[in-house]
C-alpha cells in the first residue's frame, strides 16, 4: 500500500455535520455491549481469518494524532484477536479515500478501519456494497437514505444498524471530556476567568466540548466566569484549517475577556488559538488528542503553555471494536465511547510544571467515577445545540 506525507483539508459541511453527532444517528451502545442476536446480514469469520487494513486520512501515519491513534488500535486489535499486522493506506488527497478502500477489499481484508469524518460517505458506500466485511469509522455516523446510500439531502431517514449491519461509527462523549478539562482551567486559573474557543457553532461535536467545559469550569468556581466564541458561523476552511486565523481571533479574544486559562476545539485553526495563548503567557488546553505530544511542545515553545488536553480515547476504541467484532458482539450502527468505556479522558501533564496538584487530580477522578456510574451530567438539556 502506498504511504504519502502530503495534507489537504477535505471537510465539508456534509460530513461534519453527520460525523459530529447531528440528524444522521443516534447512539445505541457501546461496540462491547453484546445485541440479543447477532446481525444475520453482518459478517462473520474465525479469528484465524481476519485481515485487517487501515486507511487514514491525509497526511501521515506517524501525526501523533487522529491517523496515529487510531493505526494503533488497529494493531493492538489484531494483536488481541491472533491476526496478522494490519495493512495501512494513506491518501495523497481526498480523492483517493474510496480507492484505497476499494484496494482493500480487493485484497480480502474483512476489518477495514477508516479514519475520521472525511471518509464517512466513502465507508458508507464501500459497507453497503461489501456485506462480508466489517468496517470501523472513526469519528463517524454518516448520514444514509433509505437505501443505505449517503444522502445529500441530509434528511438522513435510513438507519445504520438495520441498513449497514456491517458498519460500526465511534463516537465520542465530548462533553465528558470538556468537562474534565473545565476542571482542570477553573482549578488554575488565577483571576477566575477561562475561555474557550470552537472552530464552528454548526457542528454539535464542538458545541458539546465547550457545553461540557463551562459545566466542568463551574463545578470547582461557581463564581467563574467562563467566556466562549467561535472562529467563524459559516466557513469551515476558516474555522477548522486556518491558524493564522486562529492566532488572530485568539488574541483579541484573550484580549478582551482577560482569560488566563482558553482551551481550542477548532481543529488547526486550534493550533494558533493555542499560539496566541502561549505569546500572552496563559495556560492552554488542547482537544481531542494530546496535543502536548503531537504539536511537539517539548521542543517548541510556541505550544509550551499547554497543560493537558480533552482526549477522544481513539486507540482504546478501535481496538475495543475490532475484539468486539471477533467475539460476535459486536453491535452495528453508532457506538459511543465514553468515561464507562474508556473512550475520552484527559492527557498527563507532561510539562512538569506541576500544575495538577493532587487536590486537582482527585476532582478529576471524582468526575471520572460520576461519569462511569451516570450520576454526574456534563452536558446541559440543550447539549450539542449552540
Amino acid at each position: 500500500m502506498r504511504l504519502r506525507t502530503s495534507f489537504a483539508f477535505g471537510a465539508t459541511i456534509a460530513l461534519l455535520l453527520v460525523a459530529c453527532g447531528g440528524p444522521a444517528a443516534t447512539p445505541t451502545a457501546a461496540p462491547t455491549a453484546a445485541p440479543t442476536a447477532a446481525p444475520t446480514a453482518a459478517p462473520t469469520a474465525a479469528p484465524s481469518a481476519w485481515k485487517v487494513g487501515v486507511v487514514t486520512d491525509v497526511g501521515t501515519v506517524d501525526d501523533k494524532n487522529f491517523n496515529e491513534y487510531s493505526f494503533v488500535g488497529a494493531e493492538n486489535g489484531a494483536t488481541a484477536i491472533g491476526a496478522a499486522e494490519p495493512d495501512v493506506a494513506v491518501p495523497g488527497d481526498s480523492s483517493e479515500y474510496a480507492s484505497l478502500i476499494q484496494n482493500f477489499i480487493d485484497t480480502d481484508h474483512n476489518i477495514i478501519v477508516t479514519v475520521g469524518f472525511n471518509l464517512a460517505n466513502d465507508t458508507a458506500i464501500a459497507a453497503l456494497a461489501n456485506s462480508d466485511v466489517w468496517f470501523i469509522g472513526v469519528d463517524q455516523a454518516p448520514c444514509i437514505d433509505e437505501t443505505g446510500a449517503p444522502d445529500t439531502t441530509f434528511t438522513c431517514a435510513g438507519d445504520l444498524a438495520t441498513l449497514l449491519p456491517n458498519f460500526i461509527g465511534l463516537q465520542y462523549a465530548e462533553d465528558q471530556a470538556g468537562y474534565l478539562a473545565g476542571i482542570v482551567a477553573a482549578s488554575i486559573s488565577a483571576n477566575g476567568n477561562v475561555g474557550a474557543i470552537g472552530g464552528i457553532n454548526l457542528v454539535p461535536a464542538v458545541v458539546r466540548y465547550i457545553q461540557g467545559y463551562e459545566l466542568g469550569a463551574l463545578s470547582v468556581n461557581a463564581n467563574a466566569h467562563v467566556f466562549a466564541d467561535y472562529v467563524s458561523t459559516s466557513d469551515f476552511g476558516v474555522a477548522f484549517n486556518d491558524p493564522a486565523a486562529g492566532k488572530t481571533f485568539a488574541e483579541q479574544f484573550i484580549g478582551t475577556n482577560d482569560v488566563d486559562v482558553l482551551f481550542q476545539v477548532a481543529g488547526k485553526t486550534g493550533n494558533g488559538v493555542l499560539e496566541a495563548a502561549c505569546e500572552a503567557d496563559i495556560h492552554g488546553i488542547g482537544v481531542d488528542v494530546d496535543q502536548w505530544l503531537s504539536l511537539n511542545a517539548d521542543t517548541d515553545p510556541a505550544y509550551a503553555c499547554i497543560v493537558t488536553s480533552a482526549e477522544k480515547h481513539l486507540a482504546s476504541s478501535v481496538e475495543q471494536t475490532i475484539v468486539a467484532i471477533n467475539d460476535e458482539t459486536a453491535v452495528p450502527g453508532v457506538a459511543l465511547f465514553n468515561a464507562a468505556n474508556d473512550g475520552v479522558g484527559l492527557s498527563p501533564e507532561n510539562s512538569g510544571a506541576g500544575l495538577i496538584t493532587p487536590d486537582i487530580q482527585a476532582l478529576i477522578d471524582a468526575a471520572l467515577t460520576g461519569m462511569q456510574d451516570g450520576s454526574l451530567v456534563t452536558c446541559p438539556a440543550t447539549c450539542g445545540q449552540p
